[in-house]
């Protein structure tokens, strides 16, 4: 469900702190062709496998859009290839500020949130949940995470906020659970984000549970899947890290997102609740039916502009293109952007690298083989997540790259976009250091 990423399984204070990632990130530059093609902003002659790709859905009309920006070190503006139209029933072009519900993207930026305040040294990266928490002192683990929620032990040891920013607490999650505990957290309305008004086939209706503070403590009363430190397993741990940053910080969950991330980062269009006067640019969330696309959320009445009960960092926020890429630029700047420091480059480099911790086993799983830093997925040299609606985003240090897909469709599995991007976006690379080669 997400890009690969950067994998850095030790790392000493003096490596964190010791010179510029933007240098090595200069380098990297230096080995790929950069033409006069990227000082335009549709970049999809130097692009062409992705381009095409992203003709082919848009044009055959399974996707209003298929839009994609690469950056490269910190220019800034990302060059887009791609396109299409807000709605498959609406002319009006979709362009680097439409907004898109971006889902578990949400998750990074959650993530580094939580690495602000461990860098200001008021969490602690191994800190046990239930000091800031006191109800997840003493958890219950279900003994068959499909059976009944009574049959229970003991944790071994406490949630800590590295496994809460690695899914390796335990917790369960409304989308992954099954049995009793995902009926318990339907019931409860322990939800990690919103679709749609309308009713869906096949999905029944769950009331959430009114705000971050009583959804953290309704949690707490439900027993674990597995024991903590042992297991990778997509969870709501993001979304609990969102009350987490509430009580520490003194602020509401968005407003600290603002404050500290958004406004230094210039993201000015990302959102749990769309603005009523923003709403021209938000996209129509499409399902995918027998390859058909059926509007679920049309943009003119969507979810989105209503205000959430649970403001959700796991899945709750709507973003554009070029927000979502100023918050790349930040990590590719290790902290920095426009000569300003978000982040501490140490906060970065550790939020980047994989946070797993060394008792977890991750075969069978989403994650195997591959590491984990603060709400996404890392490894060589790469880190991002993709969202529920087919988005994906990611950097990567060793090419100086930054890089997002925006469409709007569920589930995403319902087309292989994501193989085919990545597939397409590895050939076109390719393409460019044979040219810079040949040249």
């Amino acid at each position: 469900m997400a890009f690969r990423e950067f994998d850095s399984a030790t790392l000493s204070r003096r490596a964190l702190f010791r010179g510029s990632a933007l240098i090595a990130g200069g380098a990297a530059l230096s080995t790929l062709p950069f033409g006069r093609q990227l000082l335009a902003h549709d970049v999809s002659e130097a692009w062409p496998n992705v381009a095409a790709l992203a003709d082919r859905y848009v044009s055959q009309r399974k996707l209003a859009n298929l839009y994609l920006t690469f950056g490269w070190g910190q220019e800034e503006h990302a060059h887009t290839v791609g396109g299409g139209t807000l709605s498959l029933a609406k002319p009006t072009p979709v362009d680097e500020n439409s907004l898109f519900r971006i889902y578990s993207m949400s998750k990074p930026i959650t993530g580094m949130a939580t690495m602000i305040l461990i860098d200001e040294g008021k969490l602690g990266l191994d800190q046990p949940v239930h000091e800031i928490l006191p109800k997840f002192r003493d958890m219950q683990v279900l003994i068959n995470p499909e059976g009944a929620l009574e049959e229970t032990v003991p944790a071994e040891r406490p949630i800590t906020i590295r496994q809460l920013l690695t899914h390796t607490a335990g917790l369960g999650y409304q989308i992954i659970s099954k049995g009793p505990l995902q009926a318990a957290f339907n019931e409860q309305g322990l939800v990690g984000g919103r679709v749609s008004r309308l009713p869906i086939p096949g999905i029944e209706p769950v009331t959430p549970a009114p705000g971050l503070a009583v959804w953290a403590d309704r949690l707490a009363e439900l027993p674990l899947m597995y024991q903590p430190a042992t297991k990778w397993s997509y969870s709501c741990s993001i979304d609990l890290l969102g009350r987490v940053i509430e009580v520490v910080s003194g602020m509401e969950f968005e407003a600290f997102l603002k404050k500290r991330i958004f406004e230094p980062c210039g993201m000015n269009s990302t959102w749990m609740q769309v603005p009523q006067s923003e709403v021209h640019r938000l996209t129509d969330n499409y399902g995918i039916i027998g390859g058909n696309a059926f509007p679920i959320d049309p943009g003119a009445n969507s979810i989105f502009t209503d205000p959430p009960e649970v403001p959700a960092g796991g899945g709750g926020l709507v973003s554009s293109p070029k927000d979502y890429d100023r918050f790349l630029r930040m990590l590719l700047g290790y902290g920095r952007i426009d000569g300003k420091f978000v982040m501490s480059e140490g906060a970065v480099r550790v939020g980047v690298s994989d946070l797993i911790p060394a008792t977890v086993d991750t075969k069978g799983s989403w994650l195997e083989g591959e590491g984990h830093g603060a709400g996404g997925r890392s490894k060589d040299g790469q880190f991002g997540w993709g969202g529920a609606a087919g988005t994906l985003a990611a950097v990567d240090f060793n090419l100086g790259l930054r890089s997002t897909l925006f469409t709007q469709y569920m589930p995403s599995e319902a087309y292989p976009i994501r193989d085919e991007f990545l597939a397409a976006m590895k050939a076109d690379l390719a393409a460019m250091r044979a040219s810079k080669k040949a040249a």
